[in-house]
């Protein structure tokens, strides 16, 4: 079992940054990836971003291409979201998941292990 922690989320304006952190403890397996996702008020839970810890090998959707960043830090477990250029659209609570498995990383059951999520507002 991983355990993970998400912080860093907040209140900005439109056109604004955050860099949400997912820790993982005890560790991030080799063999994981660890994704992003979000939901809005009244929507669907919805994938944002992922990246395999072997390799780091990056992936978002459409929306996001070119405004968020993952990436990880091995020694300390933990994972980034650097989100640029943000949009009231982007506003919902944020979870970091972890999935064991590698063959779909948008999929959310393949994902075994959830944060109890982060809120991001975006104003106009």
């Amino acid at each position: 079992q991983v355990q993970l922690v998400e912080s860093g989320g907040g209140l900005v304006q439109s056109g604004g940054s955050l860099r949400l952190s997912c820790a993982a403890s005890p560790r991030i397996f080799t063999s994981y990836g660890i994704g992003w996702f979000r939901q809005a008020p009244r929507k669907e839970r919805e994938f944002v971003s992922a990246i395999r810890w072997s390799g780091g090998n990056t992936y978002y959707v459409d929306s996001v291409k070119g405004r968020f960043t993952i990436s990880r830090d091995v020694p300390k477990d933990t994972v980034y979201l650097q989100m640029n250029s943000l949009k009231p659209e982007d506003t919902a609570v944020y979870y970091c998941a972890a999935t064991p498995y590698g063959s779909s990383y948008s999929d959310q059951s393949e994902y075994n292990n959830w944060g109890q999520g982060t809120q991001v507002t975006v104003s106009s």
